[in-house]
């Protein structure tokens, strides 16, 4: 990694489902990868549905994309490998953040299966006191769904729904998608300049 301010910092996981609002986690990992973190990335089967009806590439077209970003390293994880880091809370583990977090996924965290990687990493975050932030997009939520994000909440969960915010009068969608994506940095430690801040 070019970045020394980074050298040594754990890496960051993502994981991706197939809730609508790919762009929000594609867009995460680019910015990662920009300032210099290395990103432990994976994602749910349904992406491969919803990455060519939301972004206009398949999934290894957009991992093509961001795999040519720098300086931080990205190394995508099957969602079978029990054997990544994610897995193991004796690994030197990082944050964990779920964008777009669906609410099956929602379901099953509070449920506390691990039948694929990104949910034992999901886990390993709960029994390991590491930061996981859940960024849903699903609407409206019904009161199951407000129900299990409050108890994920109470287990030491951030919920940071995508909601942007309107006071800096956005102009296009990615400026949207980037207050978001500065809100998730900001908590991951991650300095980044995306979108005007208030009182700016």
């Amino acid at each position: 990694m070019s970045d020394a301010t980074h050298r040594g910092a754990p890496a960051i996981g993502v994981g991706w489902t197939g809730a609508s609002g790919l762009v929000y986690g594609v867009r995460l990992v680019d910015v990662l990868l920009h300032a210099g973190r290395d990103v432990n990335l994976v994602f749910s089967e349904a992406v491969r549905q919803t990455a060519p009806v939301e972004m206009g590439l398949d999934v290894a077209g957009i991992l093509d994309r961001l795999s040519a970003m720098g300086p931080g390293s990205l190394c995508v994880f099957d969602r079978h490998d029990f054997a990544a880091p994610l897995a193991s809370g004796s690994a030197r583990g990082g944050p964990l953040v779920i964008i777009p977090c669906s609410m099956g996924t929602v379901g099953r965290l509070v449920a506390g299966t691990s039948e694929t990687l990104l949910l034992r990493a999901a886990d390993v975050c709960f029994k390991e006191r590491r930061p996981l932030i859940l960024v849903p997009r699903e609407t409206p939520l019904a009161t199951h769904h407000l129900e299990h994000l409050a108890e994920l909440s109470r287990r030491g969960a951030l919920v940071l729904p995508a909601m942007p915010g309107f006071y800096h009068r956005p102009q296009s969608p990615g400026e949207m998608v980037d207050f978001i994506v500065q809100r998730v940095c900001d908590h991951l430690g991650v300095e980044v300049d995306l979108a005007p801040r208030w009182g700016q």
